[in-house]
């Protein structure tokens, strides 16, 4: 994700980028996201949040936690989309 948004915003396709996604951050390019349950106050719940709206990862979350999903690395994954014309 950082990868493309960062193509999207500088047109470099080689090189690092400092792109920190966190809640308020604008998307560009990425509509779609598949991803695993992260761990609690980490930057990738963060680009999660960030993506899908804090109070709705958080619901997904607290689903998760009730049925007993499986969380981190090897854990169970979510395909997240954006609205459209979502900031």
């Amino acid at each position: 994700m950082r990868t493309l948004e960062s193509w999207a915003r500088t047109g470099q396709t080689t090189g690092d980028t400092s792109i920190f996604i966190t809640p308020g951050f604008r998307f560009q390019v990425v509509d779609v996201l598949l991803t695993n349950f992260h761990l609690p106050r980490s930057t990738l719940l963060m680009l999660v949040s960030a993506f899908a709206g804090h109070a709705q990862v958080m619901g997904l979350y607290r689903h998760a936690i009730a049925q007993r999903y499986r969380f981190f690395s090897y854990g169970d994954a979510m395909l997240l989309e954006r609205p459209r014309g979502a900031p």
